[in-house]
């Protein structure tokens, strides 16, 4: 018998659905690459800042989750009518400082730098929100999101070090402004927690919410043998 707080599922389809990736990143989509999956990727244009807006004082969780809700929808929103099966996924990341900041994308080089600044040698938390949307027949039949949070402990570069890693401009355009998997690898000394996470997509959580809009995950790889 289930605990009263898990999550509902349904059982798990076998029918082939289309996944999409509502997001523009690299990172997510070779993450999904690795872990069989070649989604069709659509990019939300979602205004972020309004959606931050609208809220009440929310959470990290309640704001990662609201921003990647936005996205699914506004990409299933899109595609309905040419990919009438399909589970669209849409994500949004922040970091969490030691200092219980919460931060996006630096933008700048200014702000990438002071965010190194703030965050060497310290623990911050970065949270990842995930939602499901499940369209059949072109209407939206079955809805799923959660959260996860993953704790990143940051090294301490030298100044030489720094300034080279922001020359590379990638800290200026990812969550905390920081990666794992590229030039800021170099200075996050581990984490704890689910590292797919920390790229921007995590699979496990990815794979239960797949799994409450009646979608088995392995119907979705693309191996001969998947199911």
């Amino acid at each position: 018998m289930k605990g009263a707080g898990e999550p509902r599922r349904r059982p798990a389809t076998i029918a082939v659905v289309r996944f999409v990736l509502a997001s523009a990143s690299p990172a997510r989509l070779s993450v999904l690459r690795a872990a069989g999956i070649e989604p069709l990727v659509r990019v939300s244009g979602v205004d972020e800042d309004a959606v931050a807006a609208a809220l009440t004082d929310p959470t990290p969780a309640e704001l990662v989750t609201a921003l990647a809700r936005a996205k699914a929808d506004a990409v299933a929103a899109e595609i309905a009518a040419a990919e009438p099966d399909a589970v669209v996924v849409g994500c949004d990341s922040m970091l969490r400082t030691a200092q219980g900041e919460v931060v996006g994308k630096p933008g700048t080089r200014e702000a990438a730098a002071k965010r190194w600044a703030d965050n060497a040698g310290s623990t911050g938390y970065l949270v990842t929100g995930h939602a499901v949307v499940r369209l059949t027949g072109g209407e939206v039949s079955e809805r799923a999101q959660g959260h996860v949070s993953t704790a990143v402990r940051f090294g301490r570069p030298t100044e030489a070090e720094l300034d080279a890693y922001l020359a590379t401009g990638e800290p200026l355009h990812v969550a905390g402004g920081f990666t794992l998997e590229g030039f800021g690898g170099w200075f996050v000394e581990g984490v704890d927690g689910d590292p797919s996470s920390v790229l921007g997509i995590s699979l496990p959580l990815t794979r239960r919410l797949l799994a409450e809009v009646g979608v088995g995950v392995v119907t979705l790889w693309n191996t001969p043998n998947a199911q």
